[in-house]
């Protein structure tokens, strides 16, 4: 959550707490946690001391620790030895809810793995309940702990902006928080989703898309306007009240009076034919059409509903898909499946509870939320949404009516989504278990990182590592390697190679050389893979190279010491370079292709594959940056605004290192000293 102004928010204290509270012998740090963007609540960190539990471990250590927990409301985490959060959970009553671990009677085998690895706990006691909820949210998403359902993905949700800010307002994908003036519409599911909205926007009511210096800069109008994109308010070919009118109409239509634009829109197309302005008539009629596929995209756009979040939960194969559609001003936004981690002994109703919680923590709230499966702690959950809103969130569970109809649309959504993540990890196993039988691996693995080079004679040389698990491609594991070195001769694949795996794997080794592939978490034992997390060891590494790049490779590995902890494999491109012909260097065998039609050749194929498109275009990213950079990037103290103001004052980077001082003290923004700077950078005497 947002860091808290402890300046303006109340504190509390020893006065705060409830009476059957007592400090005596106990450690305690007073603390002021956030329960939302706009609400804040006061918390008392209240840790026993753990001397008499000093050596204990499971629910021994549990047992000491409860005897002088309160009667009190707040949050508990369990930790290991290793002070890993293990499990994060709240308590109307601490007292009451942490003995029932220490009574060492456990329902579940996860509960009791959970129990038995904790060595220690510590509490936070707060006023109330709900504020309990949202803590216990809160610490959930950012400790991550082993035990607790997690959410995988926590983007945040992208919104359509109309700017307040502005003469002529502008329509822009926003994401992150709303400080800009204007009027926020969304949110919608995914990027893509914003992006064509407005396209079609811009069709129809041709509003600008540009920022506001290009605006300012404009003398005759862009290829936007040429194609019908845009009004073109920038060099007047619109006015700026008839421009207003178009922004007004946007508005109108993202608030959900589509009806009423559209109609407007067809009166003033009639208006135009029976005038005989056939020109004008065929505007109208496009940004007819234009709205048309807006809506046509948008499939299920219900009667009776206005605002709410669609939530349904579906569970198979020890997997669980929650599927969330967004609907606002009566219009479908679309919707996204998450897959959270979840141990599969868990009802649905529960995984949807811990989601929500975790769901809406740094999100806005509608004011209903529809589920397919009632939730524990239902009206604390709205209760605590609706002091964190400002005004009454509802959560409902529909069994009748068009709220019905959505839910099992949502329904339906989520148990394709399911079967078809079920299908893909059923398929990347198969090719795991037969990549471990092709090179002789003791087990299927679960971490396999790809490197490859790319550069062009040498230039803008970039190293890539794309990493794959049992899910697919883990891309927020992928990285990238700027080659340094300034002793690698230009175009030396060898010594580029060396440098992208002594980087790698000396960070590997300060940041997590204590973990062995071998502590890794099987992957098939999902009852025992209730982490989410992933391993930072790779079990198996690929270089897109023969012998020689192997050669590099493995002396690096065996002069950082983990040559027999990581399995390198090379590929070499086969004769011709053909596909299907490539060659496969392990060490301890002799090289060896594979038959042309092999699964998993196909797969290792895909691999190299992913690593050339990420490579070239990480290689093509730099090269651009390159082709555009200035020298007066190198000067120390010209940010961007001094560098336009010098652009726009003297035309030309050359122009501005030719200029004298006194010529460069003219230029707004530019005081004596750092005329002097620019000056003293291209002139050495």
């Amino acid at each position: 959550m947002s860091p808290v102004d402890h300046k303006n928010k109340p504190r509390g204290g020893a006065d705060d707490l409830p009476p059957d509270i007592d400090l005596e012998d106990e450690t305690v740090e007073e603390i002021v946690e956030p329960a939302g963007p706009d609400v804040a609540f006061t918390a008392i960190d209240w840790t026993p001391h753990a001397g008499d539990a000093e050596g204990m471990v499971g629910a021994e250590v549990i047992q000491t620790l409860v005897k002088r927990l309160p009667n009190a409301p707040g949050v508990y985490r369990m930790m290991n030895a290793a002070g890993d959060v293990l499990y994060v959970g709240k308590a109307r009553s601490l007292k009451k809810r942490v003995t029932n671990y220490a009574q060492g009677r456990f329902h579940t085998n996860r509960i009791g793995r959970m129990v038995r690895e904790t060595s220690t706990m510590e509490f936070v006691v707060t006023r109330t309940e709900i504020e309990a909820l949202l803590l216990e949210a809160n610490l959930i998403k950012r400790l991550r702990p082993r035990f607790n359902v997690l959410m995988r993905d926590d983007k945040s949700f992208p919104y359509i902006l109309l700017t307040g800010d502005h003469v002529s307002p502008g329509i822009y994908k926003h994401r992150g928080a709303r400080s800009r003036k204007g009027d926020y519409f969304g949110p919608f599911a995914s990027a893509g989703a914003v992006g064509r909205t407005i396209n079609s926007l811009q069709r129809a009511f041709l509003l600008r898309s540009c920022t506001n210096s290009f605006y300012e800069n404009r003398t005759r109008p862009c290829l936007l306007y040429q194609i019908k994109r845009c009004a073109g308010p920038c060099t007047g070919e619109i006015s700026h009240q008839d421009y207003a009118e178009l922004v007004a109409e946007a508005k109108d239509f993202l608030s959900g009076r589509s009806q009423k634009v559209k109609t407007e829109i067809s009166a003033a197309m009639q208006q135009a034919s029976e005038d005989l302005d056939f020109e004008r008539a065929a505007i109208y009629r496009d940004r007819l059409a234009a709205l048309s596929h807006v809506q046509s995209h948008q499939g299920i756009n219900p009667a009776t509903v206005d605002e709410a979040d669609v939530f349904a939960i579906h569970q198979e194969g020890g997997q669980v898909c929650i599927q969330v559609f967004f609907f606002r001003t009566g219009q479908n936004w679309g919707n996204r499946a998450y897959f959270p981690k979840a141990d599969p002994a868990l009802e649905a109703a529960e995984v949807l509870g811990s989601f929500l919680a975790q769901f809406y923590d740094d999100k806005p709230t509608p004011r209903a939320i529809l589920l397919s499966h009632g939730v524990e702690d239902q009206e604390l959950l709205a209760e605590a949404l609706s002091t964190r809103a400002g005004r009454k969130v509802a959560i409902l569970v529909p069994q009748r009516g068009e709220k019905k109809d959505l839910i099992d649309n949502a329904l339906q959504n989520a148990r394709e989504a399911l079967g078809r993540r079920l299908a893909e990890t059923s398929t990347q196993g198969r090719l795991l278990a037969g990549f471990a039988e092709t090179f002789g691996l003791p087990k299927p693995p679960v971490r396999i990182e790809v490197y490859d080079n790319s550069h062009i004679m040498g230039t803008n040389a970039v190293g890539a590592m794309v990493v794959a698990g049992p899910e697919g491609f883990v891309k927020n594991q992928y990285r990238k390697f700027n080659i340094r070195s300034t002793e690698i001769t230009p175009g030396d694949d060898f010594g580029m190679m060396r440098e992208v795996m002594e980087r790698r794997f000396s960070r590997l080794l300060k940041e997590h050389g204590d973990v062995a592939p071998d502590d890794a978490v099987a992957t098939d034992d999902i009852e025992e893979d209730i982490s989410g997390s992933f391993p930072a060891w790779p079990d198996v590494i690929l270089i897109d190279g023969g012998q020689g790049q192997m050669t590099a490779v493995r002396k690096i590995l065996s002069d950082l010491g983990i040559e027999d902890r990581v399995v390198a494999i090379g590929i070499a491109k086969g004769q011709d370079r053909d596909a299907g012909r490539e060659r496969f260097f392990v060490r301890g065998r002799d090289s060896f292709s594979l038959p042309v039609r092999d699964p998993v050749l196909y797969f290792v194929q895909r691999l190299r594959d992913e690593v050339h498109r990420f490579a070239i275009g990480s290689h093509r990213a730099r090269r651009k940056k390159e082709m555009v950079k200035s020298p007066l990037d190198e000067i120390s103290g010209i940010g961007p605004g001094r560098k336009r103001a010098l652009l726009l004052h003297f035309g030309t980077a050359k122009a501005v290192s030719r200029a004298a001082i006194e010529d460069l003290r003219k230029v707004d923004g530019i005081s004596e000293q750092v005329a002097k700077l620019v000056y003293n950078h291209f002139h050495e005497s």
